[in-house]
């Protein structure tokens, strides 16, 4: 099962998760592609974002889980009695002044929603950055759909992103693109790459009262995020204009966060 996360993980809008005992579900934290929970917690991360193009293939994650020590991938899946209830994947990727932790996808079963279980969801990258760094300054990162209205559960999760202490990247200010996680001949059958737009949510924990951010510390998180995709991707494919931090403000330029539902 390995270590479970604490009411001092939890993120400041989730105080009420603490009523929920989790330690009454089964919680597998898994760390490589041979674990025997893996396969079953990616299929329904898959069959929720693969449709999507929101999801990397299976052959991608397990180079991802082979980067540790360097950084550390991680699959979570919370079952109670055998029913499926809620399911995760982060990458820890540890920086010069910080540590940085990926947020790929967030998944809780219909009938677990409302219960507590998806603020626990949210406290275990937490617990995963201070087991690899312990003490060191923690910045979460979230890439969302933009809100075109289409999507009602958009506006749900933006809105929960909001509760949960995270601020939006000024859009105005930074456009941050997420890579193409298609396939290579599906890339190259399409005439290249294409990134996709994204809003790029940030939780810097213990400080999520600040407002603005610097233009160096920004390019430091979106550099260790295009750090963790390029450990996968074609190196061609990640060099598109859209993925290139030098565009970004100055080194000593600040950068607004503004709420999510902005």
């Amino acid at each position: 099962m390995g270590m479970l996360p604490t009411t001092a993980d939890l993120c400041p809008g989730d105080a009420r998760s603490a009523d929920l005992d989790l330690a009454a579900f089964d919680v597998r934290r898994i760390r490589a592609a041979d674990d025997p929970y893996f396969e079953r917690a990616y299929g329904y991360l898959w069959d929720e974002f693969g449709a999507r193009h929101e999801m990397e293939r299976v052959e991608t994650l397990e180079a991802r889980f082979r980067l540790a020590p360097e950084m550390i991938y991680e699959m979570v899946l919370v079952e109670k009695e055998g029913v499926f209830a809620a399911a995760r994947d982060h990458t820890v990727i540890p920086c010069e002044g910080a540590t940085v932790v990926h947020l790929s996808h967030n998944l809780v079963a219909p009938d677990f929603r409302r219960s507590g279980l998806a603020g626990w969801m949210r406290a275990f990258p937490v617990l995963s950055a201070r087991e690899c760094r312990p003490g060191a300054p923690i910045t979460l990162a979230a890439e969302m759909e933009y809100d075109d209205g289409r999507d009602s559960q958009r506006a749900v999760r933006l809105r929960a992103y909001e509760r949960a202490g995270f601020l939006k990247v000024d859009p105005s200010r930074v456009d941050y693109h997420q890579p193409d996680f298609r396939s290579p001949e599906e890339i190259d059958g399409a005439g290249g790459p294409r990134p996709v737009r994204f809003q790029l949510l940030l939780r810097r924990v213990g400080r999520e009262g600040d407002s603005t951010i610097s233009g160096r510390r920004l390019k430091e998180i979106v550099a260790a995020l295009y750090r963790m995709y390029g450990a996968q991707f074609r190196p061609r494919d990640m060099a598109h204009p859209k993925l290139d931090v030098s565009k970004y403000p100055g080194d000593e330029e600040r950068i607004a966060l503004v709420p999510p539902s902005s």
